[in-house]
């Protein structure tokens, strides 16, 4: 784990540098091949929506291992791509990828952007491929963020829609409930008009939310898809039994067996590409 002390952080995010600078960074710095395949299905449209030019200043909010920094690097070939998260395991997975990749142009920071001083209109344009979703005062974090891009500058986001709308969450969560209280309640920026009322009170304007539906990508074969499911969403299965908890294993490979295709397997999902301007 890296230093969270280090780490300066607003009282409303400090539930998510536990977290994220912990045991999920860790998960998620170990599978980022894996996570990053999961959605690699959006890849082409939310980088099409970016129209990200050689010489942007790019910042990556949320970037994890750093695949999409490394990608805006890429085209910004004359420019830059800097990445900031909160997890510490996460962003040393993503340097390691930059050097071997040779990417001068790229660099990351351990940092909350909800408070980080980035400097003032000091970015072309502001990404995050699902990792905006999670700011504990969303206001604050996207003025910080509006403060940060230029005149004319974009702000594009990837986030899920309801989870209602998303198979993979409803089905997963379903399962490991177990026939308990299945939970409820969904992330930030999943709501259309909250989010273009949120954006634009923070300083953004022609706020746009696009539904886009993609397949999720979670294993080769049911036994792939079930290792790494159980590793991400089964930890309400250690409240169970031995009994209970096989149980539900085998009703999620059984589920996970209806979703084998010839690409692997796979089950929709549901998210929202938010475009915003800075005046």
């Amino acid at each position: 784990m890296s230093e969270s002390t280090a780490v300066r952080v607003d009282p409303s995010n400090e539930r998510m540098l536990e977290a994220w600078n912990g045991d999920d960074g860790a998960l998620w710095a170990k599978r980022a091949q894996r996570f990053n395949d999961g959605v690699a299905a959006y890849r082409d449209t939310f980088f099409s929506a970016a129209d990200i030019q050689p010489v942007d200043r790019v910042l990556d909010v949320g970037c994890g291992a750093g695949e999409t920094t490394r990608d805006a690097a890429r085209r910004a070939s004359r420019g830059s791509a800097y990445g900031v998260d909160l997890s510490g395991e996460m962003l040393a997975v993503a340097r390691g990828l930059a050097e071997r990749e040779r990417l001068p142009n790229v660099s990351f920071e351990q940092a909350d952007a909800q408070v980080h001083p980035f400097p003032e209109a000091g970015f072309d344009v502001v990404i995050s491929r699902h990792g905006s979703m999670f700011f504990g005062t969303p206001l604050a974090a996207f003025a910080n963020l509006a403060r940060a891009t230029r005149p004319g500058g974009r702000l594009v986001l990837l986030t899920w829609q309801p989870f209602r709308l998303n198979e993979w969450i409803t089905t997963f969560r379903t399962i490991f409930a177990a026939g308990r209280e299945v939970p409820t309640g969904d992330l930030a920026l999943s709501d259309p008009r909250a989010t273009e009322e949120l954006l634009t009170s923070a300083g953004y304007a022609d706020v746009r939310c696009t539904a886009v539906s993609k397949p999720m990508y979670f294993g080769e074969d049911v036994d792939d898809a079930a290792e790494f499911i159980v590793e991400q969403h089964g930890g309400r299965l250690r409240e169970l039994d031995e009994a209970a908890r096989a149980k539900a294993v085998e009703t999620l490979r059984a589920d996970l067996a209806e979703h084998q295709t010839g690409r692997g397997v796979v089950y929709d999902s549901a998210a929202w590409l938010i475009e915003a301007r800075r005046p």
